[in-house]
């Protein structure tokens, strides 16, 4: 009896997913082989756009998921969306990608592995076997092969032949081993948000076969050396390489290392996040009318809400353990001093034909937030 009635199941749901990939095809998405297909229950199939290509080996899953027209799923082999949200063009090869927000014609390559937190900017894009969680990628970044990139910020560059770029077999060690179990108050910006929205920054290189040790400043321009561990901040415009020197030294269980520079560093990347969030709510969503372009934009606000909030969970634990309390005051950015309203630009070409004085203006409107998301961070011990 159980035996049919599981014969029952599979049959009835082999039935249900054969009438939504074919409501699916209705609307105009493209399904290359709908028996290695899956589109979980809980699919929205109205969040699917005209023109999307769902390759072999293609499951979407999630109430939440979103894919804008035009973007392939699966190009290279089976992929996983889950809660994923895809603007126009956006291409994945294979892999995972949960609850990651890829803007326009961004891109991740085989066996992608992007997790909650994860925001890739216009044309940002990865290689094969990259891992990203908490990771914001403004536009045009691109990631070699063999990274695991997580919670930090990379900008610069002008466009896709000039850009910021992380060569293959990257790390950015984003654990500290100290005090009880360790912790992840360990946030790199690699550029900033105040300049890197205008997309008219230097690019920045950091050599492959290597690492960054969090929390860390990269400036524009910098270049660092394949093949080393970076444990220092570089510099605009700097080359760096940094020889590392021997060193063997008893520690204590649960030792933990001083408040300062970690704590000014945690607040300085919150801050930028912020400024970010401000970009997104008051410059780049009143540009867009209803529909997918503004979806994605909202979701991506959705993000680094959530953003913030990992990052100030993190340092108040940290100050907590040892022995101060940080709390973070209500603070809402400043609107912007400029008003727009819908355009059909797209948001690239439009930062790109920004004059001199409309964006000295909105800089130093960043600034202010910047300053002001500082300033809600108060310590007592």
């Amino acid at each position: 009896m159980r035996r049919a009635v599981d014969r029952q199941a599979l049959t009835n749901r082999s039935v249900r997913q054969d009438e939504r990939l074919a409501k699916l095809a209705a609307r105009g998405v493209e399904i290359v082989d709908p028996r290695q297909t899956y589109v979980g229950d809980e699919v929205d199939l109205e969040r699917i756009g005209e023109g999307v290509v769902l390759f072999p080996g293609t499951r979407l899953l999630g109430s939440e998921l979103f894919v804008s027209p035009g973007a392939r799923i699966g190009t290279h082999g089976p992929a996983t969306l889950n809660n994923a949200i895809f603007g126009r063009g956006c291409e994945v090869a294979s892999g995972y990608v949960e609850g990651a927000v890829l803007l326009d014609r961004a891109s991740v390559g085989p066996n992608a592995h992007l997790r909650p937190g994860t925001l890739l900017e216009e044309q940002a894009s990865t290689a094969h076997s990259v891992g990203l969680k908490h990771t914001i990628l403004l536009a045009f970044v691109t990631l070699g092969s063999l990274i695991n990139f997580c919670d930090c910020l990379m900008a610069g560059g002008t466009s896709r032949r000039d850009h910021s770029e992380v060569g293959s077999g990257f790390i950015h060690f984003n654990f500290t081993p100290w005090g009880e179990r360790g912790d992840k108050a360990t946030p790199s910006l690699i550029g900033d948000v105040v300049d890197g929205v205008f997309l008219d920054q230097p690019r920045i290189f950091l050599g492959g076969s290597a690492g960054l040790v969090g929390p860390r400043r990269v400036g524009y321009g910098a270049v660092t050396g394949a093949g080393q561990v970076v444990r220092k901040d570089v510099d605009c415009g700097q080359l760096s390489l940094q020889p590392l020197r021997a060193l063997t030294r008893e520690i204590a269980p649960n030792q933990v290392d001083q408040l300062s520079p970690r704590l000014e560093r945690n607040i300085a990347y919150i801050a930028q996040l912020t400024a970010l969030f401000a970009w997104y709510r008051d410059v780049r969503r009143p540009r867009l009318a209803a529909g997918p372009a503004r979806t994605v934009v909202d979701h991506a606000l959705q993000t680094l809400q959530a953003c913030l909030a990992e990052r100030r969970k993190r340092v108040i634990a940290f100050a907590k353990e040892r022995g101060c309390e940080l709390r973070f005051e209500a603070y809402s950015p400043p609107a912007c001093p400029l008003t727009y309203s819908v355009d059909t630009t797209d948001h690239i070409t439009w930062v790109q034909a920004l004059g001199t004085g409309e964006r000295a203006q909105l800089r130093a409107w960043l600034v202010e937030v910047v300053a002001g998301a500082r300033t809600s961070a108060v310590l007592s011990t």
